[in-house]
C-alpha cells in the first residue's frame, strides 16, 4: 500500500479495535451483572462467573463487529475531510478510491474475522458454556445445598436435604417443582446420587415417592418407586431443548448433516437452516457498510459544509440494513424463501452504492466537459480579438 493508504488503514483499524473492545466490554459487564445469580443463588465462585460470561464474547462480537467497523469508518472519513486531507487529494486529481481502498481492505479483514467467529469460535464457546452449565447444576446438588435448609435455584423449584454423607450422597431428599403451571410435582427419596454421563448430569433417587397434583381441588397422585432418574437439564427453562446439541453449538459439518437420529432437527429444521445461512450472510455486512460509506461520505467537501446529515443518514441506512438482516434470519425459520432476501439485502446494498458512485462520477464528468468547452470558447475569442483588433472585434461581436 502507498503511504497515504497505510495511514488511512492504521487510523481506521485503530478506531475499529478501540470501538470493538469498548462495546464488547460494556455488553460483557451488563451480561455479567445479569448472571450474578450464578454467584449468589447457585453458590459458584467469581471465577466461574467470569468464565461463563466470557464464553459469550464470540457471540457478542458477531453482532458488534459490523457496527464497530461502521462507526470507525465513518469517523475516519469525517476526520480526513475535517483536516482537509480529502480535499487535498481531490485537488491533486486522486479519485475517491484512493481513500476507499484501505477501508475496503479493513472490511474484508473484518469479514474474515466474522467468518472465523461464526464457524469456529462461537460453536466452541457455546459447547464450553454447555459443559460449565452441567458443572453448575452438579455443584448445586453436591456443594451448594446445605442440610436442613431450603434452597431455590430458580423460581418454582426448591430443594431440601436432611444430610449429606462423606461420599456426597444426599440423604432425605425433597424436591418440589411448580414451574409447570399445569401440574406440581414433589419428589421424596431416602437417598439421591449424582451421576454424570455424556455431558449431562442425572440425579438418581432411590426408595421414594412422587406426589403429582394436576387439579388444585382434586386428590393428588402418589407414585412409589425404588429408583427414579431425573435429568438435571430440566433445571433449565422448559423451552431450552433436551440434551442434544443446539444449532449454535454445532460446527458447519454438523449443521448441514445433523444425522438421521437428530430429534431436534426433525422438530425444528428451520433453526438449523437459519443458523447456517446467518453464518454466511453476516460476513457480507462489513463489505456492504464499506460501499455505503464510500458512496455517501467518501466525497471531499468543503470544511464550511456540514457533513453531519450525511454521516447520520449513512449510519441509519447501514444500521437499518443490519437489523433487517437479523429480522430475516428469524423469518428463515418459518419461511425458507427468505434465504434469498437474507443474501440479497447486503448484496443489494453493495450494488446500490456502486450505482450512486457511478452517477456521481458521471455528474462530475459532465461538469468538467462544460468547463472545458467554456475555456475553449474563451481562448478562441481572445485569439479573434488579437487578430482583428479591438474595434473590428467589437463590430464582429455586435
Amino acid at each position: 500500500m502507498r503511504i497515504f493508504s497505510r495511514y488511512v488503514f492504521r487510523q481506521a483499524a485503530g478506531s475499529f479495535l478501540l470501538i470493538l473492545v469498548s462495546l464488547t466490554g460494556i455488553v460483557w459487564i451488563a451480561l455479567a451483572l445479569r448472571q450474578f445469580n450464578v454467584v449468589t443463588s447457585q453458590g459458584q465462585d467469581t471465577w466461574m462467573l467470569v468464565k461463563m460470561t466470557s464464553l459469550a464474547v464470540p457471540n457478542l462480537m458477531a453482532i458488534i463487529a459490523p457496527f464497530s467497523y461502521l462507526i470507525a469508518a465513518l469517523h475516519t472519513l469525517n476526520r480526513l475531510n475535517t483536516d482537509s486531507e480529502l480535499i487535498v487529494l481531490s485537488a491533486s486529481g486522486s479519485k475517491v478510491w484512493t481513500a476507499a481502498r484501505p477501508l475496503l481492505l479493513l472490511a474484508f479483514l473484518v469479514s474474515i474475522f466474522l467468518a472465523f467467529v461464526s464457524h469456529f469460535a462461537q460453536p466452541w464457546s457455546m459447547r464450553q458454556l454447555r459443559e460449565y452449565m452441567v458443572q453448575v447444576r452438579s455443584n448445586l446438588l453436591t456443594q451448594v445445598i446445605q442440610p436442613g435448609r431450603f434452597t431455590s435455584p430458580e423460581a418454582g423449584l426448591m430443594f431440601h436435604i436432611r444430610d449429606r454423607d462423606a461420599d456426597g450422597e444426599l440423604l432425605g431428599l425433597v424436591m418440589h417443582d411448580t414451574r409447570d403451571k399445569a401440574q406440581s410435582q414433589s419428589y421424596l427419596a431416602e437417598r439421591g446420587t449424582l451421576v454424570k454421563q455424556d455431558g449431562t448430569a442425572y440425579l438418581v433417587m432411590t426408595n421414594g415417592h412422587i406426589i403429582r397434583r394436576t387439579d388444585a381441588d382434586g386428590p393428588p397422585q402418589i407414585v412409589a418407586f425404588d429408583k427414579y432418574i431425573v435429568d438435571l437439564d430440566r433445571f433449565e427453562p422448559q423451552d431450552a431443548g433436551a440434551g442434544e446439541l443446539k444449532p449454535r453449538e454445532r460446527y458447519f459439518s454438523e449443521l448441514i448433516n445433523p444425522g438421521p437420529g437428530s430429534k431436534l432437527y426433525q422438530t425444528q429444521p428451520g433453526q438449523f437452516r437459519s443458523e447456517l445461512h446467518e453464518r454466511f450472510a453476516n460476513p457480507l455486512y462489513p463489505i456492504a457498510f464499506a460501499f455505503l460509506i464510500i458512496a455517501f461520505v467518501g466525497q471531499a467537501q468543503s470544511t464550511r459544509t456540514s457533513r453531519m446529515q450525511s454521516l447520520v443518514l449513512t449510519f441509519v441506512v447501514a444500521a437499518t440494513c443490519r437489523l433487517a438482516g437479523l429480522a430475516l434470519t428469524n423469518a428463515i425459520v418459518r419461511n425458507p424463501s427468505m434465504v434469498v432476501a437474507a443474501y440479497g439485502l447486503p448484496i443489494g446494498a453493495i450494488f446500490y452504492s456502486l450505482i450512486v458512485l457511478k452517477r456521481s462520477k458521471t455528474q462530475r464528468s459532465g461538469r468538467g466537459m462544460v468547463d472545458k468547452l467554456a475555456d475553449a470558447g474563451a481562448s478562441l475569442w481572445d485569439a479573434l480579438r488579437s487578430r482583428l483588433g479591438p474595434e473590428r472585434a467589437k463590430g464582429a461581436a455586435s
